[in-house]
């Protein structure tokens, strides 16, 4: 475990002005798992449970600006990466990412909103996977952002083992997709990594429509556990025990008319319930 009581753990992100995902999400992910957030905003969303009606980037010598300053002072034991929404931001993010390797970093390639709305440029994802993908102990993405990078139709357990297997070819350390999209009862994450482990992780459906933010809370929930001194197949475990309760304590939450937020502060000390096969 962490020598420190509350190890320090940055996310570079966007901010959600509905507070269900992006900055928001982390960082309450973050503090419920016992942890020091820290942040570098790369956006403000304009945005609430319905969807997304716009975006507004900061300069990305501002967000190169906010990384350094929590990197050079606060020193944090793991990095969360989500929304990266243009070309320029995700090679200066790169560029100061490489003066201090040896951080691990989750990447979430955050890519459509749970509203469906797109939130990267077109001229984005090949310089994520060239930029930002090697610097990455593990990528996160859903069956459609991973659709994108595979370049490949998923339907299938198989298909998001062979999506996976593309996605490595990118420089990553691991890939793990989650197949929350996919029908059915069970929902199923399948893990890959450079030295050949796989392992599918199961989960039972929740009947709700409170999942705006489940990706980022997941993506910065492994980023405190690896803070944590968990190794990331651990931290990865522990993570979606976390969510799922998270989730499951908001089913009966009424927060906005769409999608609405995860209770990220539901005790996860006291309450975790689920075990994952």
């Amino acid at each position: 475990m962490s020598k420190y009581r509350y190890p320090v753990v940055l996310t570079i992100a966007g901010s959600d002005s509905g507070g269900g995902a992006g900055i928001q999400a982390d960082l309450k992910t973050i503090s419920a798992l016992g942890c020091f957030g820290t942040t570098a905003i790369t956006a403000v969303t304009v945005q609430n449970t319905l969807g997304v009606s716009g975006i507004h980037a900061i300069p990305v010598e501002f967000v190169k600006a906010q990384i350094k300053a929590v990197m050079d002072d606060l020193k944090p034991l793991a990095i969360k990466i989500g929304m990266v929404h243009s070309a320029e931001l995700a090679i200066g993010i790169a560029s100061v990412l490489r003066e201090y390797l040896g951080i691990q970093v989750v990447l979430d390639p955050v890519m459509v909103a749970t509203s469906g709305d797109r939130l990267v440029a077109n001229n984005t994802v090949e310089t994520l996977k060239e930029q930002l993908f090697p610097l990455a102990k593990m990528v996160t993405p859903n069956l459609d952002e991973a659709s994108i990078l595979a370049e490949m139709e998923i339907h299938t357990i198989g298909d998001m083992k062979k999506a996976a297997l593309q996605i490595m070819q990118y420089g990553c350390n691991a890939v793990l997709i989650k197949g929350g999209h996919l029908k059915g009862p069970d929902l199923y994450d399948v893990y890959l990594d450079k030295n050949g482990d796989e392992r599918i992780f199961r989960s039972t459906a929740i009947d709700t429509v409170n999942t705006h933010g489940t990706g980022c809370s997941l993506s910065s929930a492994i980023a405190s556990f690896i803070a944590l001194g968990n190794d990331l197949n651990t931290s990865i475990s522990k993570s979606k025990i976390y969510v799922q309760n998270a989730i499951d304590h908001a089913k009966d939450v009424k927060t906005g008319e769409g999608h609405g937020p995860l209770n990220h502060f539901f005790d996860p000390q006291k309450l975790v319930k689920y075990e994952l096969d």
